[in-house]
C-alpha cells in the first residue's frame, strides 16, 4: 500500500471528531495478505528484522500452534507459489514451529497476531510476527487478555472493551472485518520498535519532519482452531502530501483539535498539536 503524492484513500480519517470506534467493514483476508506492487521492498526489510532479532520481532505460545498451523495451511492454499512447507509445520517440534513462524513473516507482507480465548472467556495474545510496531514491542503483549494489552491507551477499554469482545465472540468462521486508524510520526519508518529508540515529535517541526502513518486491520476467525488472525498493514504519507488533499487535511484537523489531552499525550501530540495544524493550514507557506 504505498503512498501516493495525494491522499485518495480516506478510510483511516473519518469525517467526525474524535472518538474510539471499532468502524468495521466486511473484508477478504485473502486479499488483504495477498501480494502488492510493494512486496518486494517489503518482505525485504521484514527478512532484514527478522534475520537480525528474531525473538524481537516473532513468539509463539503453546496456546497458539493450532493458529499457527491453520493460518500456515491458509496462506499456501491462498499463495501457493510461496516456498512454503506445509509438511514441515506438523512435526511436533517446538523449533520447527518457531522456524516456520518466521518463514510466514518473511514471506507475507502484513504484520500478524495470533488470538485464543482461554477458559475463563479472555481472548489472550498467543503469538505472531510483528516486524513494522507502532511503538510496542510484541513481546510485552504476549499471554495477556486484550483489556491489559489495551490498558495504556487512555479511555480505550471503557469504550471498546465490551464491544471488542462481543464482535470475536460473534464472529463466523472464516469471515473476515477491516478496520483501520491513524498516527502522527517523525519518521516514515515502518519498524517503530521502542527499542530502536527513533526520534520523536518535538517542538520546532516542518513539514519535512512529520508523517501520517495509517494502519490498516484484519480479524478473522480461524474454523478449525478457533483462533483469531490479526493482520496489520502500515502506510505512510508526508505531511505536505496530506495538506494537498483539501478533504484528508480537513479531517485531521478535526481529529487533532478534538482529540482529549489524555489522548494527545499517549500518541506524544500534546507538545506539538499547535504546530501539527500550523503545518496542515493551506494558508501555510
Amino acid at each position: 500500500m504505498p503512498a501516493g503524492p495525494i491522499m485518495n484513500d480516506l478510510r483511516a480519517l473519518p469525517d467526525e471528531d474524535y472518538r474510539f470506534s471499532l468502524g468495521i467493514t466486511p473484508g477478504d483476508a485473502r486479499e488483504f495478505f495477498a501480494r502488492s506492487t510493494e512486496h518486494e521492498r517489503l518482505v525485504a526489510e521484514r527478512q532484514r528484522w527478522l534475520r537480525d532479532a528474531p525473538h524481537r520481532y516473532a513468539a509463539l505460545l503453546p496456546e497458539g500452534r493450532a493458529s499457527l498451523r491453520e493460518m500456515f495451511d491458509l496462506v499456501v492454499s491462498w499463495q501457493p507459489s510461496l516456498d512454503l512447507h506445509r509438511d514441515e509445520l506438523h512435526r511436533d517440534d517446538r523449533q520447527t514451529e518457531f522456524d516456520s513462524l518466521l518463514a510466514l513473516g518473511s514471506h507475507l507482507e502484513p504484520d500478524f497476531v495470533l488470538l485464543h480465548r482461554n477458559k475463563s472467556g479472555r481472548w489472550i495474545v498467543t503469538g505472531g510476527c510483528v516486524c513494522f510496531p507502532s511503538s510496542w514491542r510484541l513481546t510485552d503483549k504476549l499471554s495477556q487478555p486484550l483489556e491489559d494489552v489495551h490498558e495504556p491507551v487512555p479511555e480505550l477499554n471503557a469504550a471498546l472493551a465490551g464491544p471488542i469482545h462481543q464482535l470475536l465472540l460473534k464472529m463466523k468462521p472464516g469471515r473476515c472485518w477491516l478496520r483501520s486508524n491513524w498516527g502522527v510520526c517523525r519518521q516514515p519508518e515502518l519498524n517503530q520498535h521502542p527499542d530502536r529508540h527513533l526520534p520523536r515529535l518535538t517542538p520546532g517541526l516542518t513539514l519535512d519532519d512529520v508523517w501520517l502513518r495509517r494502519e490498516y486491520q484484519a480479524l478473522m476467525m480461524l474454523p478449525e482452531s478457533e483462533g483469531v488472525l490479526f493482520g496489520i498493514r502500515v502506510e505512510h504519507t508526508a505531511w505536505s502530501d496530506v495538506r494537498q488533499s483539501p478533504e484528508a487535511a480537513a479531517r485531521l484537523m478535526r481529529g487533532l483539535q478534538s482529540m482529549p489531552e489524555a489522548m494527545l499525550a499517549y500518541k506524544n501530540l500534546l507538545a506539538v498539536r499547535d504546530e501539527l495544524l500550523r503545518l496542515l493550514s493551506a494558508s501555510e507557506v
